[in-house]
C-alpha cells in the first residue's frame, strides 16, 4: 500500500468538511503529529497557520493549534491570507513550518490542509511519509511546563502587503489605470485591492464579500465571465480574477477578453526578454497550448512540458534550474519573485509590463494565437488497457501525420476517474474535431 497516498494527494489533504480526515479530530492528531516530527530538529519549533474565508476554518484552525501545541509547538495565527502569503510569511518569520488551511477553488463545503517549508517551498513525498507513518502510533502528549504557546499576529496582511508591493518597479506606477479585482470571495479579498490601490490604480471589487460559505461562487479564476462582465460594463484596463486561496491567476483586458495561464506565461517571458534578461526556458504542462510553444520557438526560448499540475512544473524548473513556468488554469510559477505560485504577484508582473511598454495585453500577445481544441472522454471498462489498443495506435499515428506541425495529440488518463480523455489541437477547428472523433472511435472498437 502507498502509504503516501492515505491522506496527502497531489496538494495536501483535501476534502469534503465532516468527512474523514477533514475533521477536527484528525486536524488535532495531524498537527501533533506534525508536531512530533518537527520536536526531532528543532527543540522549540514555531509554526504560522494561514486559511481562506471558509466557516470551516475555525474549526480546523483551533484542531490545529491545540494539537501542534500538545506536540510543544508554538504557533502565530495569520488570519484569512492567501496561501503564497503564508508561504511568505513563513520565511520572514523564520518559522519551522508554514500551514494553509483551504481547499483553494472548490466549494464552501470542502476544505483542506496544506503545509509548505521553512523556505516557503512544498515539502517532499519523504516527508509526506514518515508523518503518514507516524498518524498511525497513538500520542505522545507534552508535559505542561513544555506545552506550546499561541499568538495573533496583527498585522499578518499588511506584512504581505508591503511584500507584493515590493515586486512591482518602483520607478513605475498603476495611476490612471481602472482596473477590476475579483477575489472569489476568497483569502485576497482584502490584500488585493489594497495592494493595487497603494501602487496608485483605480479598483473595482467584485468577489471580495465573504461570508463563509460563497467563496468561489460564481467569481473568481474559475468562474471568469463575472470579471470580463465587470471589466467590460465599468470601462476598465484590465481585470484580475484570482481563486479562492489566490495561487491561480486569469486576467481580462479592456474589451473583457480573458486571457489564461498559457498566454500569461508568455508575456512575462516576453518582458522579461525585451529587458535584456536571460531566459534559457520555461516550463508548461501536457494540456499547455501548441501555439504557446511554437511562440517560444519564435523567442528563442526552450519549451519543457511538465505532467498537469504545479506541483510537476515547480520539479520541472528546479531540474532545469530555470524559474518561470505554469499552466493554462493559472498557476505562475516565477520564482525570482516567490516561492511558490502567487496570482496577485503574478498579475503585477503582467501589469508593469503593460505599463513598461505602454502595451495592451492583446497587443503583447498578437504574436499567439491559441489553437481550436476538442477534448473528448472515453469511458474505459474496468481492467481495459488502453495502450495495447492497435487500432487506437494507429489512428493515432495517421492522425499526427496529418496535423504534422499545425496541430498535436494528447491521449492520457485521467488520474480521478476511468476516463480516457482525448485532446486535439489544430490550426483548423474542424479539422481538431474531425480528428478527436476518430481517436475515440478508435478507443471504443479496440
Amino acid at each position: 500500500m502507498d502509504m503516501r497516498r492515505q491522506y496527502f494527494g497531489t496538494d495536501g489533504i483535501r476534502d469534503q468538511v465532516g468527512q474523514y480526515p477533514i475533521t477536527p479530530d484528525f486536524a488535532l492528531h495531524l498537527a501533533h503529529v506534525v508536531g512530533r516530527v518537527l520536536r526531532r530538529s528543532e527543540e522549540r519549533p514555531t509554526v504560522v497557520i494561514g486559511k481562506d474565508t471558509r466557516i470551516s476554518g475555525y474549526m480546523l484552525e483551533s484542531a490545529l493549534e491545540a494539537g501542534f501545541n500538545s506536540a510543544g509547538v508554538d504557533v502565530v495565527l495569520l488570519g484569512p491570507l492567501p496561501t503564497p502569503g503564508v508561504a511568505y510569511l513563513t520565511r520572514a518569520l523564520r518559522a519551522s513550518l508554514g500551514v494553509v488551511i483551504s481547499a483553494s477553488h472548490n466549494r464552501f463545503d470542502d476544505n483542506g490542509i496544506k503545509f509548505f517549508s521553512a523556505a516557503g517551498t512544498k515539502l517532499p513525498d519523504a516527508w509526506e511519509m514518515t508523518v503518514e507513518q507516524m498518524l498511525l502510533e497513538a500520542p505522545r502528549w507534552t508535559p505542561s511546563a513544555a506545552l506550546g504557546k499561541t499568538r495573533r499576529l496583527d498585522d499578518a496582511a499588511g506584512r504581505y502587503i508591503e511584500f507584493c508591493k515590493s515586486t512591482f518597479d518602483h520607478a513605475l506606477t498603476l495611476q490612471g489605470l481602472k482596473i477590476v479585482v475579483d477575489a472569489a470571495h476568497g483569502a485576497a479579498y482584502q490584500v488585493a485591492p489594497q495592494v493595487l490601490h497603494e501602487l496608485g490604480a483605480e479598483v473595482i471589487k467584485i468577489g471580495c464579500a465573504p461570508n463563509g460559505l460563497n467563496i468561489n461562487e460564481g467569481v473568481g479564476a474559475t468562474h471568469p465571465q463575472a470579471l470580463a462582465m465587470a471589466v467590460s460594463g465599468s470601462g476598465a484596463d484590465f481585470g484580475i480574477a484570482l481563486d479562492g486561496d489566490a495561487d491561480r491567476l486569469l486576467m481580462a483586458d479592456a474589451a473583457g477578453r480573458l486571457y489564461n495561464g498559457d498566454e500569461l506565461l508568455y508575456l512575462v517571458v516576453a518582458d522579461r526578454l525585451a529587458r535584456g534578461e536571460e531566459v534559457p526556458g520555461a516550463v508548461g504542462t501536457l494540456m499547455t497550448n501548441l501555439a504557446v510553444e511554437q511562440a517560444f520557438m519564435t523567442l528563442g526560448v526552450e519549451f519543457v512540458r511538465a505532467k498537469v499540475g504545479d506541483r510537476h512544473v515547480l520539479e520541472e524548473l528546479n531540474r532545469k534550474g530555470w524559474r518561470l513556468g505554469g499552466e493554462g488554469s493559472g498557476h505562475l510559477l516565477m520564482l525570482d519573485q516567490q516561492s511558490t505560485g502567487d496570482g496577485l504577484v503574478s498579475a503585477l508582473q503582467v501589469l508593469q509590463a503593460c505599463v513598461r511598454a505602454g502595451q495592451s495585453l492583446s497587443q503583447w500577445l498578437s504574436p499567439v494565437q491559441l489553437f481550436p481544441l476538442a477534448l473528448l472522454n472515453v469511458r474505459l471498462q474496468p481492467g481495459q488497457n488502453w495502450k495495447s489498443n492497435a487500432m487506437l495506435t494507429r489512428v493515432t499515428e495517421q492522425v499526427c501525420a496529418e496535423l504534422g506541425d499545425t496541430g498535436r495529440v494528447l491521449i492520457r488518463a485521467s488520474g480521478t476517474e476511468p476516463v480516457l480523455r482525448v485532446l486535439v489541437e489544430a490550426r483548423d477547428g474542424r479539422q481538431a474535431s474531425r480528428c478527436a472523433e476518430r481517436l475515440v472511435a478508435a478507443a471504443k472498437e479496440g
